[in-house]
Order: C-alpha cells, then sequence, then structure tokens
C-alpha cells in the first residue's frame, strides 16, 4: 500500500486525541510517524527517526515512538532510554504482536490507537503525571 493511501485512510483526529489521553496520566511522551519510503529495517528507521524528532530530549528520556512504513508493511515501536531500563522487552514484543493483529485485518486507525493506549499505560506506571509536567512533543501525527 502506498503511504499516501494509507494516510488518507487514517483517522488522524483519533489518533491525536489518543495520543493525548495518553499522555495525560503520564509525564512521558508518545508520538506517531508514518514513513512514505520504503524501508528494509524499521526498527532502525524508527530509531533514526526518534533522533530527528528529538524524542530523546525528554526530561525523563521517556519518549516512545510508534514508527509505520506502510510499503514495507512493516512496523516499529521504540522507546527511549528510561523506558528501557524500566520494562522488559516482553512488553515491545506483546505491544507490536497485539498491533500486528489489527494491522492484519486492515484496521490501521484502531492499530495505532491501541498501540499508542498500551504505551502509555506502560508510561503512567513508571512514569506518572506530576504537577510540573509540560507536552514537550506535538501530539500530530508526523510522516515525511
Amino acid at each position: 500500500m502506498t503511504a499516501g493511501k494509507f494516510l488518507k485512510q487514517l483517522q488522524h483526529d483519533e489518533i491525536v486525541a489518543a495520543i493525548r489521553e495518553a499522555e495525560k496520566r503520564t509525564s512521558g511522551e508518545v508520538r506517531v510517524f508514518i514513513s512514505r519510503k520504503l524501508v528494509a529495517n524499521p526498527v532502525e528507521a524508527a530509531q533514526a527517526h526518534f533522533v530527528q524528532l528529538r524524542m530523546e530530549k525528554t526530561r525523563d528520556r521517556n519518549g516512545v515512538l510508534i514508527f509505520v512504513a506502510p510499503r514495507a508493511r512493516r512496523f516499529a515501536v521504540v522507546g527511549d532510554a528510561g523506558v528501557h531500563e524500566r520494562c522488559g522487552e516482553g512488553f515491545w514484543k506483546e505491544l507490536a504482536d497485539e498491533m500486528s493483529g489489527h494491522f492484519a485485518k486492515s484496521e490501521f486507525t484502531s492499530g495505532i490507537v491501541h498501540g499508542v493506549k498500551k504505551a502509555g499505560e506502560l508510561l503512567a506506571r513508571h512514569f506518572p503525571h506530576r504537577p510540573d509536567d509540560a507536552n514537550e512533543l506535538p501530539d500530530d501525527v508526523a510522516h515525511d
């Protein structure tokens, strides 16, 4: 599927609402990025975009990026150093498996929203919202 067609199918407002809702309970940051490129290794691409989006600059190093490459039919979920310190690899595998189930049924928006909600739950458990918390990163669906 082309990235343009994929982007047109997404319910952007629903994804942004899920990001905002998830971030109400945590000092962590969640971003979604859709790549128009044909990506061979989604984890490497996600890690590169993580830096390009300046997600490693959060105060507690607690950002999570959901990276989707529709042309390659691949995706990855990556977290910053603070997130990796507090959760195991099992979480990422479980989250990816659950999102894959949605994607296999062409339920792309619900798959991304599910990923955002699960990432938000993890972040809220380990990085609860604080009174001095500020939204450090945009909540939009980014793409190249």
